[in-house]
């Protein structure tokens, strides 16, 4: 038996707003059998159940429909068509049906319902407004379950996710406060949809919320993924006129705007501003400074940010010295480069490969070729084995001075002379 919309039109001489009939819903649907009233909604109107948990849903993707019909009865009505909920049963799709079984458990009925609704459909964001308000009139949602279907969304990444968030600020049960606003303008920066976090701003400030520093910080990012620093450091300003503290995340996020300008000495400013006041950027904001001034060959710069690592209570990981190598490696100082290599194994900190290939690169930069094989020695001793990242570098080296086949036998040859000069004379 197919699917049959639940809804049944009818007139009344008396006008009155519900009828009641006692026909029982296709066996498919309800398969108890129990009776339902329908509630007119002006010329259309919405199938309310009476009880949710008799009810076995099914699911096909025609999620909702839209009843328009001509209307002469109020002026709001006329041109605002109605949608009605209606229950959606197969076909269904495998990863449709595989979404479903996915839900988390903990939702109530009246979740999974909208759940199931935007994993079978794909409507455009006016249709996904009005199933949301079918959704509101039907099943009586509270906050917490706008917040429930949120964080379902969010977890399985559906692309709905953000568009439902903004839809749920003008719903009176959804009860939005400024962090809802400001979720959904960090989402927003995470794409990099910079107008639309703007319209976000302007929306919020519409409806009476006044700025505070997790929305200015949010924007500090933003602003700075976009490749606008002026504007993140109007940001920034603005943010300090707050005339309140500011907390490591608003420091570090104009940090982070800085060196992604290329200007890592201005953020390195910022973090002598926040050791004046015993406050310590994040290891991430740490790491990513040294990177830049690694990448640059500033062994200088990275080196101080080195020693303001650990001076933050920060214990170094092996990609913070093998950046630390790089830099003293790109500005032509091997050897320092090299005491930075031995200072990383004193600390009981096992080198990885690419700390190994940048330690190679800074013997090739310097053309010291004797020094790197007496290195890899050095580590073949120690029970140190290189990896592929070296080993290509190795070899891009020798290809370079053509004698990959030399230094192969070299290499092959080395331990047994090694051995023999350490033999004691007979």
């Amino acid at each position: 038996m197919g699917l049959q919309l639940l809804s049944f039109m009818a007139t009344s001489s008396s006008g009155s707003r519900s009828v009641s009939y006692t026909q029982p819903v296709n066996p498919i649907i309800n398969e108890t059998g129990k009776f339902h009233v329908c509630q007119f909604m002006g010329n259309s109107f919405l199938l309310k159940p009476m009880n949710y948990g008799s009810r076995k849903l099914h699911f096909r993707q025609a999620s909702f429909t839209k009843k328009v019909e001509e209307t002469a009865n109020s002026e709001d009505e006329e041109g605002k068509p109605m949608f009605k909920w209606v229950e959606i049963g197969p076909p269904i799709t495998e990863a449709q049906r595989q979404a479903i079984s996915k839900l988390s458990p903990k939702l109530t009925k009246r979740c999974k319902a909208l759940m199931r609704q935007l994993i079978c459909s794909s409507p455009h964001k006016a249709s996904l407004s009005d199933l949301l308000a079918a959704w509101v009139r039907t099943m009586k949602p509270r906050r917490a379950d706008w917040l429930a279907v949120l964080k379902e969304l969010k977890t399985m990444g559906h692309p709905f996710y953000l568009q439902v968030a903004e839809l749920a600020l003008l719903e009176e049960t959804f009860e939005a406060n400024i962090r809802d606003y400001t979720k959904i303008i960090h989402g927003y920066g995470k794409q990099n949809r910079l107008k639309d976090a703007e319209k976000m701003l302007s929306a919020m400030k519409s409806r009476g919320f006044v700025l505070d520093q997790v929305t200015l910080t949010a924007f500090i990012d933003i602003y700075s993924k976009a490749g606008n620093l002026n504007l993140a450091e109007e940001t920034f300003e603005e943010l300090k006129l707050l005339g309140q503290p500011l907390d490591k995340r608003s420091y570090g996020s104009m940090i982070m705007a800085y060196i992604r300008a290329g200007m890592p000495i201005k953020g390195e400013n910022i973090l002598k501003e926040m050791d004046a006041q015993e406050i310590y950027a994040g290891s991430e904001v740490y790491k990513a400074m040294l990177r830049s001034y690694s990448m640059a060959g500033d062994c200088e710069g990275a080196q101080r940010v080195f020693d303001a690592i650990q001076f933050a209570g920060i214990s170094p990981d092996v990609r913070m010295c093998a950046l630390l190598i790089n830099a003293y490696g790109i500005s032509g100082q091997s050897d320092k480069a090299r005491l930075a290599f031995e200072n990383m194994r004193r600390a009981g900190l096992e080198p990885s490969d690419k700390c190994v290939a940048v330690m190679l690169l800074a013997y090739e930069k310097e053309n010291e070729l004797q020094k790197a094989l007496e290195f890899l020695m050095d580590l073949e001793r120690d029970g140190i084995l290189v990896g592929k990242e070296a080993s290509e570098t190795l070899v891009g080296w020798f290809r370079k001075l053509g004698v990959v086949k030399e230094v192969d036998t070299i290499l092959r040859e080395y331990p047994g002379k090694e051995a023999n000069s350490k033999a004691p004379a007979s």
